[in-house]
């Protein structure tokens, strides 16, 4: 995945949602142990790296979301973060989507001349259910972050966030079912609230796939497959574009970067029926698809 930034990995499980954590069975896989944590070796820095003529891989305007395999905030990562906050300075023409579980400690691991935010980080809280989103959008909501968003996943219970994007602060919500072993069931009727909170406050709504479990109209259904599960996402219609993202992104002397510098991602044929588009940083042209 050429939008994924792991520059450490494991985790330590959190909450009711990290039951089943995608990052665990796939270590269990390869017979290791996802609550091991360390820093990664050459991936650490993949946001500085360039090809030979010199240009950076990751493209100015280009979204990674970071530490996908692990917790940005995590306790265990504290001495590693100060280097990778660095990283995000010097590419403050990239967009950087955090992802936490622990909102709680954010507020001491900023930069000490983070200020109210940098234009090029895009926080985000997970909301798994009712509980956890009213746990965690309030104190998301009181940290400062130029962008803001919620990731319910995996979407695990009914989740009302009516009266926190009526604050006007968050600018989009994801939503997506849960994989692999123990998968719980993602109910349609929860999609179909979310979407309706998001398009009366005119917030954009993605909805990523519907997990392995999906009920609709009663009935549950059992959908293997991530290709599938993400096409039934996409053919819901559930998605909804809402007011833009605007992201005032800059180059390392704190010049303004031309629209038509920035990237501008590409999209496959097997891209046109998947639900993560609206959120996607675009196809890697890596050729699979075509094997």
């Amino acid at each position: 995945m050429h939008d994924i930034w792991n520059p450490w990995h494991g985790c330590i499980r959190k909450s009711e949602g990290c039951d089943h954590c995608y990052m665990y069975f796939l270590d269990k896989m390869r017979d290791k142990d996802g609550s091991v944590i360390y820093r990664t070796g050459s991936g650490f820095d993949y946001p500085l790296h360039t090809y030979r003529n010199g240009a950076y891989k990751i493209k100015s305007g280009e979204m990674i979301r970071v530490c996908m395999t692990s917790d940005f905030f995590l306790k265990q990562a504290d001495e590693w973060r100060p280097e990778a906050w660095e990283i995000m300075r010097e590419r403050s023409d990239v967009i950087f989507f955090l992802l936490t579980k622990r909102p709680e400690r954010v507020a001491e691991c900023l930069p000490d001349d983070w200020g109210d935010g940098w234009e090029n980080i895009f926080f985000n809280v997970s909301a798994e259910d009712q509980r956890r989103a009213d746990e965690r959008i309030p104190i998301l909501l009181d940290l400062p972050f130029k962008h803001k968003g919620v990731m319910c996943a995996p979407f695990i219970g009914q989740v009302s966030i009516r009266r926190y994007l009526e604050t006007g602060q968050i600018e989009q919500v994801l939503c997506d079912g849960e994989n692999y072993d123990g998968a719980r069931p993602c109910d349609f009727e929860w999609v179909k609230l979310l979407r309706r909170e998001c398009e009366d406050n005119n917030v954009t709504f993605t909805f990523c796939g519907t997990g392995r479990r999906f009920i609709k109209d009663g009935k549950l259904y059992r959908i293997e497959g991530n290709g599938v599960q993400s096409s039934q996402a996409y053919k819901s219609g559930m998605s909804f574009k809402g007011k833009p993202i605007e992201f005032r992104l800059c180059d390392k002397w704190g010049l303004p970067i031309p629209e038509e510098e920035l990237y501008k991602p590409y999209f496959g044929e097997k891209c046109q029926t998947c639900g993560m588009r609206p959120s996607c940083n675009g196809c890697s042209k890596c050729g699979k698809c075509t094997q």
